[in-house]
This record gives structure tokens, C-alpha cells and sequence, in this order.
């Protein structure tokens, strides 16, 4: 992957860059994401915040409580509804930039999945990858 890299919506209202190379990957299978992805999880980019920058268009936000009683910030094209983030309260320092809003997405590599708990049974996981039935332990 190159730095900086970039994406959008799928209507080009909303366009991004970020600075940063990520500091993780995962498929994350909470069941907030599985509503917001409309599948089985959500593949996302975690990033230092700082490092996001939007270059075009602006965010429309939702919020729900996430698991340890902080809010969850998902961002998305008011437009066409595109996901492209989501942040949470608990951890301003990170966001989490949705691997389909990447203009060029080839460049994910899954390093593990995270909220196994609230996986659905008919999702097949990647064996190989390492399992967390919440958060990935993570310290920056």
C-alpha cells in the first residue's frame, strides 16, 4: 500500500485521503456493523485520526452505544449512504475507515476478526485468522 492513500462514496460527493499507514485490519463482526454493512461483517482500516483528512463533501453521522458504554460515530454520504467511518468516543485518537469506501481496496489484508461473539453461524471466518470475541488487545 502506498501513502497517502484515498477513496469515497459510491456517488463522489464525499472524497478522503489519509496520511497514515494503517495500525490494523480487521473484519470486524459486531452486529452494528453487520446493519451498517448489510453482510456478515465489515472489513475496516484502523487509522490515527489525525491523519484523515476529507477533501470533498462532508459526513452525515449516526450514533449507538457501543459495547462499553461510549458512543460509536458512523459516518457515511448523505447522498447515497455509503459507509465511510466509523469512531468511537472511547478512543478519539482512532478511526476506522471502511475498506469499501478505498478507491483501491486490494491492498486489505485482514489481520484478524474481531467481536466473534456476535458473528452470525453462517458466516464462514478465514481459519488462519486469529479470533476475538470483542476488541483485539492494542496499545498505541
Amino acid at each position: 500500500m502506498q501513502t497517502p492513500f484515498s477513496g469515497g462514496c459510491a456517488c463522489g460527493a464525499v472524497r478522503y485521503e489519509c496520511s497514515a499507514e494503517p495500525l490494523g485490519m480487521h473484519n470486524c463482526h459486531c452486529r452494528d456493523c453487520q446493519r451498517a454493512s448489510g453482510g456478515a461483517f465489515s472489513p475496516v482500516i484502523v487509522v490515527p485520526s489525525a491523519s484523515f483528512k476529507i477533501l470533498r463533501g462532508s459526513l452525515s453521522f449516526y450514533s449507538v452505544t457501543g459495547h462499553f458504554g461510549a458512543d460509536t460515530n458512523r459516518g457515511f454520504c448523505a447522498q447515497c449512504g455509503s459507509p465511510i467511518l466509523g469512531k468511537s468516543d472511547a478512543a478519539p485518537q482512532f478511526l476506522g475507515i471502511k475498506v469499501s469506501s478505498l478507491d483501491d481496496p486490494s491492498w486489505f489484508k485482514p489481520c484478524a476478526d474481531i467481536f466473534t461473539s456476535e458473528a452470525q453461524p453462517w458466516d464462514f471466518m478465514d481459519p488462519t485468522l486469529p479470533k476475538f470475541e470483542l476488541y483485539p488487545p492494542f496499545a498505541a
